[in-house]
């Protein structure tokens, strides 16, 4: 592998009044550690000890405790936590808020075309119980799927609480799929009832979202109801109609399946990834609390789908620390000022978005909003590139604000890596292994990396509450993804390197990497050396067969608004790449397109970039926003 770009900078250390405040700072004392390092170690040694105190510390209601924090008794792949205590999220995000402070802001609506809306705690609980009944009413029993297919709004986190609160699993479905991903998804989990909006708006385009649903469960037998949310009046209609709003929620085992979301596979048909209530609402909590530093009173804003796991994310984490949620429905760069319009008007403090967004939106310059209320940015997605890093530290966050970046996924159910606001960051860093991971970096023999700069697998040695319970229905396939090269260890499939001071970097999905002259390099590299130049505003890099030398890198660049494709442009690119990381990591091909295809979440889906220039089945592109973006590649090659 290629060594790690040395980053020796360090981009942002806390004042003393933000190391005072931080939540983390709290934690530390309360644990009675020297730093946050040591805290950080003890968590990893001893997590019987660690998650108790970290619940404690930030207020989690249990309505039973645990009589063991962990089970292991079937292998780590298996392990289970917090066993026998009984506990609802929905409590936790949203009824107990309701009572301590009714009258506060607990969500916010903001349509794409311009409309507003607020709820309090107390509006929300109410909505939230209403909807439950509706569920019931509908034949809705625990361990029941229900489906969600709504854009982001207040009430798609009341669906979500709904489900909680009668103990059904939620399988939150991207708002942007057509009807055959839908209907897909429907089958996998044999859901058994959607609720749906009737329409949306993205990019000033109105979505008959409910008509596509109907579509979708012609496909999907197992659905017996549909109840559907007005986007004109943001009710809920006859599923409401005879609810009181009385029903209390159902406290459940720790273990109860809450989660069902589902994930993009490379080909055939998508992963669902199963998570439980006690887990991952401990696991989610801990990571808006010590990473965002998130706190009652704050307003969080993330860029996102209830489809990718930061919606989650973001309903249940925000909502039980007693943090105000603003949705705003649509692209977060339509128009290209719409985010930091949305800063402003709200008052954002902590705000999440994507490497991949910020750089589309730096191409239009630096915002033109007051965004001092930020206080913490929270980023994950893809591993950055240093200019669009300084440029979100300096431009939006005016230096006072920390880079959160964080990096876990779908199936940890939270982070794995991720610096504190009470630490020093460096640049383009995730600082390092979260509170409670065991994680390492290792060659292919398993022995470690870290503190090398060498640049290995990321893994995990020891399991964790927020870690999937396996795939839907499909134990084998979960174990051949993450627990079989190295027996016992989660193997995650990023490549990373963790430096001699600590600090730790990604460089990519491992399955993504190219082998050119024998050297094995992530994709990140070559993109950030691309990016480096003033006319490329995204580059997605690929590795292409090659009758001599193997495979070779093909480089696909999207450019900024005032530069014009060309073959000099073309060879002025491939030779920065050359001269930053070797004259044999220099580009057999620098390709100009308009677009990169993208998730809704804002990921370049290189895997579908590379097969449609090798003209092969790019696989399952249901989580793909833009498939236009391919034919140009196809046509492009």
């Amino acid at each position: 592998m290629v060594p790690a770009p040395t980053l020796s900078e360090v981009a942002w250390r806390p004042s003393p009044e933000v190391l005072e405040q931080a939540n983390v700072t709290r934690l530390i004392r309360r644990a009675g550690a020297a730093d946050y390092r040591e805290l950080v170690r003890r968590s990893q040694d001893e997590p019987d000890w660690f998650w108790p105190l970290a619940i404690e510390d930030m207020g989690l209601e249990f309505s039973r405790p645990w009589e063991r924090v962990s089970d292991l008794s079937r292998g780590p792949e298996w392990a289970t936590w917090f066993v026998g205590a009984r506990l609802s999220i929905a409590r936790n995000c949203v009824h107990r808020w309701a009572e301590l402070t009714p009258e506060a802001v607990g969500a916010v609506f903001l349509g794409e075309d311009g409309e507003r809306r607020e709820h309090s705690f107390a509006d929300l609980s109410h909505e939230v119980t209403r909807v439950a009944e509706g569920l019931v009413r509908l034949g809705v029993e625990p361990g029941d799927r229900v489906a969600i297919y709504m854009p982001m709004c207040p009430d798609v986190a009341v669906a979500s609480h709904a489900c909680a609160h009668v103990g059904a699993i939620q399988v939150p479905i991207f708002s942007g799929f057509a009807a055959p991903a839908v209907a897909q998804r429907l089958q996998d989990s044999e859901a058994k009832v959607v609720l749906c909006a009737d329409w949306s708006l993205r990019r000033g385009k109105r979505l008959d979202m409910r008509a596509t649903v109907e579509e979708a469960v012609r496909e999907a037998p197992s659905v017996e109801h549909v109840g559907t949310w007005s986007r004109d009046d943001g009710t809920w209609g006859d599923l409401v109609a005879d609810s009181p709003g009385e029903l209390p929620p159902l406290e459940v085992d720790s273990e109860t399946p809450y989660l069902l979301t589902y994930t993009s596979g490379t080909t055939g048909k998508p992963k669902g990834i199963v998570h439980v209530q006690g887990g991952f609402l401990v696991s989610i909590v801990r990571e808006v609390a010590y990473q965002a530093d998130a706190r009652p009173g704050d307003v969080i804003h993330f860029a996102t789908d209830m489809g990718w796991i930061m919606g989650p994310w973001t309903v249940v984490g925000g909502g039980a620390l007693g943090a105000t949620l603003v949705f705003a429905e649509g692209a977060p760069d339509w128009p290209h000022e719409r985010l930091w319009r949305t800063i402003e008007s709200e008052r954002v403090s902590i705000l999440g978005c994507s490497p991949t967004l910020i750089r589309a939106l730096m191409q239009h310059g630096d915002p033109e909003a007051d965004l001092s209320s930020l206080r913490t940015i929270v980023t994950t997605g893809e591993p950055w590139n240093p200019a669009p890093y300084r440029w979100l530290l300096e431009r939006v966050g005016s230096g006072r604000c920390p880079i959160i970046n964080c990096s876990g996924g779908t199936e940890v159910g939270a982070c794995f890596l991720s610096p504190t606001p009470a630490t020093a960051i460096k640049e383009c860093s995730l600082g390092g292994p979260a509170l409670g991971m065991a994680m390492d970096v290792v060659d292919p023999e398993g022995r470690s990396l870290v503190g090398t700069g060498e640049v290995g697998e990321l893994v995990c040695r020891k399991p964790f509450p927020g870690m999937t319970r396996g795939f839907w229905r499909d134990r084998e396939r979960y174990l051949e993804a993450y627990w079989r090269r190295f027996p016992g260890v989660w193997v995650h499939g990023d490549w990373a390197s963790a430096d001699g001071d600590g600090y730790w970097f990604l460089h990519g999905r491992s399955d993504d990497t190219l082998n050119i002259a024998g050297k094995r390099i992530g994709p990140a590299e070559l993109e950030s050396a691309a990016v480096g130049h003033p006319d490329v505003a995204e580059a997605a890099a690929v590795g292409i067969p090659h009758e001599v030398k193997g495979e070779v890198a093909w480089v696909f660049c999207v450019l900024g608004p005032a530069a014009e494709p060309s073959d000099e442009l073309a060879r002025e690119i491939g030779g920065l790449v050359g001269a930053e990381l070797g004259k044999a990591f220099r580009p057999d091909r620098v390709v100009f397109v308009t677009a990169l295809p993208k998730t809704r979440s804002a990921k370049i889906v290189r895997r579908a970039v590379r097969a449609q220039a090798l003209g092969q089945d790019p696989g399952d592109l249901s989580s793909v926003e833009n498939p236009e973006a391919l034919e140009e590649i196809a046509r492009a090659v």
